[in-house]
């Protein structure tokens, strides 16, 4: 049967190309795009909620209306933690995610929950490095709720079909490793993928399950490739 789906964080890199699989995919009977601001972006199958703050929103009345009654969540919501305190890293990267995520596994328990972490992550939580002791906060947490929940740990993300980042410094990065992107696949096939690679997994994930609850950059692509 074709899925709903919630898609938050529709406006960065890789939600951009999340959408875009989404939309192109038959599998896909709607998509709620969830986020801070309008996307500006119209599709028969996109909708869209819009709020300032989505932690609150997920508190608000009616909001259970609203998100319930779908079949996936792929979160692509997350920011650098370069210049951040932990704290501060800590609240946007896992109290965010989770204040999503708690709601949703009671409104529509055991649908399918898709959370960008990164490689490197750690998942004991006791490393030294910051961002990949949070993500790997995150991730345990979310395999505690009552969602069939995923976790995605891409390396290196090649933006494709005119996806950009919001992120300037990013973008400007982008712009040099696009020539050797076909050298970096070459040379490392399991550390590279792309905004479509992500995407096309993301909904086999939803519809098909995968062998593994944490996927690396190599089950992504893998993931991906059947659809």
């Amino acid at each position: 049967m074709p899925m709903k789906v919630i898609l938050f964080g529709a406006t960065g890199m890789v939600g951009q190309g999340v959408l875009r699989e989404c939309l192109r995919d038959d599998r896909v009977e709607s998509v709620l795009a969830v986020g801070r601001t309008p996307l500006g972006v119209a599709h028969p199958k996109l909708s869209e909620l819009v709020h300032t703050d989505l932690a609150a929103l997920m508190g608000e009345p009616g909001t259970q209306a609203q998100l319930a009654g779908y079949d996936a969540c792929f979160f692509c919501l997350g920011v650098s933690s370069a210049g951040m305190d932990e704290a501060a890293y800590r609240r946007i990267t896992h109290d965010l995610t989770l204040a999503v995520a708690r709601p949703l596994s009671s409104w529509n328990p055991g649908s399918t929950f898709v959370y960008v972490s990164g490689q490197g992550t750690d998942s004991t939580e006791r490393g030294r490095i910051k961002w990949a002791r949070v993500k790997g906060e995150t991730e345990n947490d979310l395999l505690a709720l009552d969602l069939d929940a995923y976790m995605f740990r891409p390396g290196y993300i090649q933006p494709l079909h005119g996806i950009t980042s919001k992120t300037r410094l990013y973008r400007a990065a982008y712009v040099v490793t696009k020539p050797l992107y076909p050298a970096l696949k070459r040379l490392a096939p399991n550390h590279v993928t792309t905004t479509e690679q992500l995407g096309r997994a993301m909904i086999a994930v939803a519809t098909e399950g995968a062998r593994v609850h944490v996927l690396e950059t190599k089950d992504i692509n893998s993931t991906a490739a059947c659809l």
